[in-house]
C-alpha cells in the first residue's frame, strides 16, 4: 500500500509530459536565449568591443521537435540590400584644396582569390557602411580604378591631385601580370596593385578585368563611388571639386546610347535573343563612374555577363557593350547615360585623338573643364567632365606646369 507521500509524488510528476502548456514553455526557451543574448551584445558594445554584429548570423532549426542553432560570419549567397540615393549638396568648383580630417591609413589586403570567389566576396559586403563601433565617423571614400598596361606615365600629376586627401580615396591597380616595376613607398601608387590577369585590347577579358577591379574595390565597405581610368587619364578639377561632385551625385555615369550600323547596332548577334534583343543593344564608353548600388549590382550579374562572355567576340568590343546594355535594361532610371571623362573621338578610326605635349595648352584644358553643359542631379552645369584621356606621357611638365592655375591643385 502506498503512503500519502508516494501519493503526492504521482500527483505532481507523473502530469508534467502530458501538460502541452508547460512543454510549449520548455520548447521556446532557447529562443529566449537566443534574443537575450542578442540584446547583450547590441547593448553593450564595449563589454563586447570586436565584436561586429552585421557580420553574425544565426540559423534555428526545428527538426522532429528537436532545436538546433547555427552560428556563423557570413550569410548565403543572397543579393544585398537596397540603399537610398546619396543627399544633394551645393557644388562649389571654385574653392582650393582644404586640408582633410585625419583619417585611417590606406591598406590593400592582399588575397589569393579567383575571380569567382572574389565576386562572391564583394558581393557580401553592405551597400552601405555600417555604423557599428566607430564607423560612423569615417567618411565615405571614392574608389579610383586604375586598368593599365604597366606604368603610370602621369603619376606624379595624380600624386599632386591625391596629396592631403588621405582616408577620402582609395586607388586600385590592375596591370599586366608580366609588369614587375613598384613604386616608391611614398607613392600613392605603392602596394595598390590587385591580383591580375592578362587583358587584350577588343577582348571581353577587358570587361571581366573591369569587374575584378569593382570587386577589389567593394570589399572596402567604405568606398561609395567607382570611378574607372586608364594611365592616359587625367583630373581636371582638383580632389575636393571632384570629390564632391561624385560623392553628393544622385545618379551614376556610365555612357549609354542607341547608334546604328556597323559599330553599333551591326555588333549585336542574333544569338543573344531572347534575354537581349536588338532593340534594348547599346554602346558606350569603357570609362565609367558609378554607385556603390550598381557596383554591386554589375558584379553580382550572373543573367547577362555570362551571355555576352559566350556570344560577343571578335569584332562585338564587350568593353564598348556590355555595361550600356546591361545598365539600360536594368537600370536606365539611376543612371544618367553620359561618361564623366573626356575623349577625342572627333578622328576616324578605332582609336581616339592622344594628346602629346603641344596640344597641352591653357585653351584646351579650360575648354575641356568648362565649354560644355549637361545635367546635374538634375539641374544645368557647365561642369561635365571630371577626367580626360588620352594624355601621353610627353604632356606631362606642361600638365604639372599648369596644373595649379587651371586645374586649381598642385
Amino acid at each position: 500500500m502506498k503512503n500519502p507521500q508516494q501519493e503526492q509524488q504521482k500527483l505532481i510528476f507523473l502530469p508534467l509530459p502530458n501538460n502541452r502548456l508547460l512543454h510549449n514553455f520548455i520548447y521556446i526557451i532557447p529562443y529566449f536565449l537566443i534574443f537575450g543574448c542578442g540584446l547583450i551584445l547590441a547593448t553593450s558594445p564595449k563589454i563586447f568591443p570586436n565584436i561586429d554584429i552585421g557580420d553574425l548570423f544565426v540559423t534555428v532549426k526545428v527538426i522532429n521537435n528537436n532545436i538546433t542553432v547555427d552560428y556563423s560570419s557570413s550569410p548565403p549567397p543572397s543579393s544585398p540590400p537596397s540603399t537610398p540615393p546619396p543627399s544633394q549638396t551645393v557644388l562649389d568648383v571654385e574653392k582650393r584644396d582644404s586640408p582633410s580630417p585625419p583619417s585611417p591609413t590606406l591598406s590593400l589586403k592582399h588575397h589569393h582569390m579567383e575571380d569567382e570567389e572574389l565576386l562572391w566576396m564583394a558581393s557580401m559586403v553592405p551597400k552601405n557602411k555600417g555604423n557599428n563601433n566607430n564607423n560612423n565617423l569615417v567618411k565615405p571614400k571614392i574608389a579610383f580604378m586604375f586598368l593599365v598596361r604597366g606604368e603610370l606615365p602621369l603619376a606624379p600629376l595624380w600624386e599632386l591631385f591625391f596629396r592631403g586627401h588621405e582616408g577620402l580615396y582609395s586607388i586600385y591597380v590592375h596591370a599586366n601580370p608580366s609588369y614587375n616595376q613598384s613604386y616608391h613607398q611614398d607613392s600613392v601608387f605603392y602596394d595598390r596593385r590587385i591580383p591580375s590577369k592578362e587583358v587584350q585590347w577588343g577582348k571581353f577579358n577587358m570587361v571581366e578585368a573591369e569587374r575584378r577591379l569593382l570587386a577589389n574595390a567593394l570589399l572596402d565597405h567604405s568606398n561609395q563611388r567607382f570611378v574607372l581610368l586608364s594611365e592616359s587619364c587625367i583630373p581636371l578639377f582638383n580632389f575636393t571639386t571632384v570629390y564632391s561632385y561624385l560623392i553628393n551625385s544622385t545618379k551614376s555615369y556610365v555612357e549609354v546610347y542607341d547608334k546604328k550600323g556597323g559599330t553599333g547596332q551591326g555588333r549585336y548577334s542574333p544569338r543573344m535573343n531572347p534575354l537581349i534583343r536588338l532593340s534594348q543593344w547599346r554602346k558606350g564608353s569603357q570609362w565609367f563612374e558609378m554607385s556603390r548600388k550598381l557596383a554591386l549590382e554589375v558584379i553580382s550579374d550572373r543573367k547577362y555577363f555570362p551571355v555576352f562572355a559566350k556570344f560577343c567576340k571578335n569584332a562585338c568590343y564587350g568593353d564598348e557593350h556590355y555595361l550600356p546594355t546591361y545598365v539600360n535594361i536594368k537600370f536606365g532610371k539611376e543612371n544618367t547615360n553620359r561618361t564623366v571623362t573626356w575623349v577625342d573621338w572627333s578622328i576616324l578610326g578605332p582609336h581616339p585623338g592622344q594628346y602629346q605635349r603641344p596640344r597641352v595648352t591653357p585653351t584646351l584644358l579650360e575648354n575641356l573643364r568648362t565649354k560644355y553643359t549637361c545635367k546635374y542631379n538634375g539641374k544645368k552645369t557647365n561642369i561635365c567632365f571630371l577626367f580626360a584621356r588620352k594624355f601621353m606621357p610627353s604632356s606631362l611638365n606642361r600638365l604639372l606646369l599648369f596644373a595649379p592655375k587651371i586645374l586649381k591643385f598642385g
